[in-house]
C-alpha cells in the first residue's frame, strides 16, 4: 500500500527578534529593518506537522492523532510564551527566524519516532508569511512566502480583491537566518504588482481585451522572477475566491 501524508495544525506564542550583536547599530537596520526593533516583538505562531506513512490495518491510521497532538504538545511548552533569543539555548547562536525556528523544531520533532516519519513543517508567523522545510530538500534549505494583496477595478468600478502569495525557495542563509531578504521582497512586489495593479483596470494594465487569471499570474513571474536579491522564486498563487486559484512556477 501507498503511504499517505497526514497533517497536524497546532499553536504556540513566543516572542523574538532580528539581531547580530556583533553588528552595529547600522547594520542591524539595514539587514533586518523593522524585526530589529528592541526589545522583541510576538507572534500566535501557527505549525503544520506532516507525517508520512503507512495506514496501519488494524486502526485505519498513520499515528494515532491523540499521541500525536499530545507529542507536539509536549514539543511545544518548551517554546510556549518565550523570548526565543533571550530564554532558549537553541538561539544563542541563530537568529530565530521563521526559517530557523522550523529546523530547531523538526530537530526537536525527529527524535519522536512514535510520530513516523516526519515530512515537512509549515510555520505561519501570521496570515501573511510561513516558512517551509522538508525531508526532501534537507534542513539547509527552505521555502519563505509572503501573501500580498490589491483590488482590481471592472468596468470602473472596484473589483475582486486578489491574495497574490510569493513563494521564495533557497539555502538558508548562515549568518542572518533567511532564505531572502523580506524588506527586500516586500519593495520589488509594491513596486512591480501592487502599484501597477492595485485600483487599476488589469486589462489596460495587460494589453489585453480579456482578462484571464492565467494570465496575471504569468505576468506577476515573469516581473519577478529575475530581480530577487536572494532566493529562486519557486510558486506564484494567485487567489481570487475562497473557490477559485492559480498558480505558476515557470
Amino acid at each position: 500500500m501507498a503511504p499517505v501524508l497526514l497533517t497536524k495544525r497546532i499553536e504556540f506564542a513566543a516572542a523574538h527578534r532580528y539581531i547580530k550583536p556583533e553588528w552595529d547599530e547600522a547594520r542591524n537596520r539595514a539587514v533586518f529593518g523593522l524585526c530589529y526593533n528592541p526589545p522583541a516583538h510576538g507572534h500566535n505562531y501557527m505549525i503544520e506537522v506532516t507525517v508520512l506513512g503507512e495506514v496501519d490495518p488494524k486502526t485505519g491510521m498513520v499515528v494515532n492523532l491523540f499521541d500525536l497532538k499530545q507529542i507536539l504538545l509536549t514539543v511545544l511548552e518548551e517554546f510556549d510564551h518565550k523570548n526565543l533569543n533571550l530564554d532558549m539555548p537553541y538561539f544563542e547562536s541563530l537568529i530565530p527566524t521563521s526559517e530557523n525556528i522550523a529546523r530547531v523544531l523538526w530537530a526537536k520533532l525527529d527524535e519522536q519516532k512514535a510520530i513516523g516519519t516526519l515530512h515537512a513543517i509549515r510555520l505561519y508567523e501570521d496570515e501573511d508569511l510561513y516558512a517551509d522545510v522538508t525531508a526532501e530538500a534537507g534542513l539547509d534549505v527552505a521555502s519563505i512566502t509572503r501573501r500580498y494583496s490589491f483590488t482590481a477595478v471592472q468596468d470602473g468600478r472596484p473589483g475582486p480583491e486578489w491574495d497574490c502569495f510569493v513563494t521564495v525557495h533557497g539555502t538558508i542563509d548562515p549568518v542572518t537566518g533567511m532564505v531572502t531578504d523580506i524588506g527586500a521582497l516586500n519593495q520589488l512586489v509594491q513596486e512591480k504588482v501592487l502599484q501597477p495593479f492595485d485600483r487599476q483596470d488589469l486589462r489596460q494594465v495587460l494589453g489585453t481585451q480579456a482578462m484571464t487569471g492565467e494570465q496575471l499570474v504569468e505576468h506577476i513571474w515573469t516581473q519577478l522572477v529575475t530581480s530577487l536579491s536572494s532566493g529562486r522564486l519557486s510558486n506564484i498563487r494567485l487567489v481570487q475566491s475562497r473557490d477559485l486559484s492559480y498558480e505558476y512556477s515557470g
